[in-house]
């Protein structure tokens, strides 16, 4: 039994959900999501409540039960609050600006990285230093999938901490050679 599963999502003022068959579109104050669940889960709306529940015993149908019901959870935080990653620079000369659509960011190569920001995506550089990233939308796959992106371009290091990291990130650190 799916613990998750059993709880029924609410959904808050300001945001209204509607369904057709298999497919749940939440509505809210920053845009419109949906999700189209699997034929071995059942959606269905009781009152500002959605109910997802499992058709039949089948070992898929318990598999996909709480995850589907994390999705239709997700939709709703997305279009009230949306999510938000932020990412640290940490190295001598790493910056990064937005200029535009684009990110452009020094991260110690012989050339800046220019990264095109997605659709849906809003990527803010408020420190003055440059040194922070943060990168918001209401979609949570493609704010992770853009965070690590950028993260990619240069991953933080063991030695020297350098590179770019999520906030609050732990580094284990390495000791250097030794004579």
């Amino acid at each position: 039994m799916s613990r998750i599963g059993k709880k029924p999502v609410p959904l808050p003022k300001g945001v209204s959900a509607t369904l057709d068959g298999q497919t749940v579109t939440v509505k809210g104050p920053k845009g419109t999501r949906s999700f189209t669940a699997t034929d071995h889960i059942g959606l269905a709306m009781d009152g500002d409540t959605v109910v997802v529940t499992p058709r039949g015993t089948a070992k898929q149908a318990r598999e996909q039960w709480g995850m589907a019901r994390t999705m239709v959870a997700n939709l709703v935080t997305g279009v009230t609050t949306g999510f938000k990653r932020e990412l640290e620079l940490t190295g001598v000369g790493y910056r990064a600006n937005m200029q535009g659509k684009v990110l452009k960011l020094n991260l110690g190569y012989s050339h800046d990285v220019d990264f095109e920001v997605p659709a849906g995506i809003t990527i803010t550089t408020p420190s003055a230093k440059n040194d922070l990233i943060i990168i918001e939308g209401i979609d949570e796959q493609v704010v992770g999938q853009t965070a690590a992106n950028i993260r990619e371009w240069r991953p933080p290091e063991p030695y020297k901490g350098k590179g770019v990291r999520y906030k609050g990130e732990f580094i284990f650190r390495k000791e250097g050679k030794k004579k």
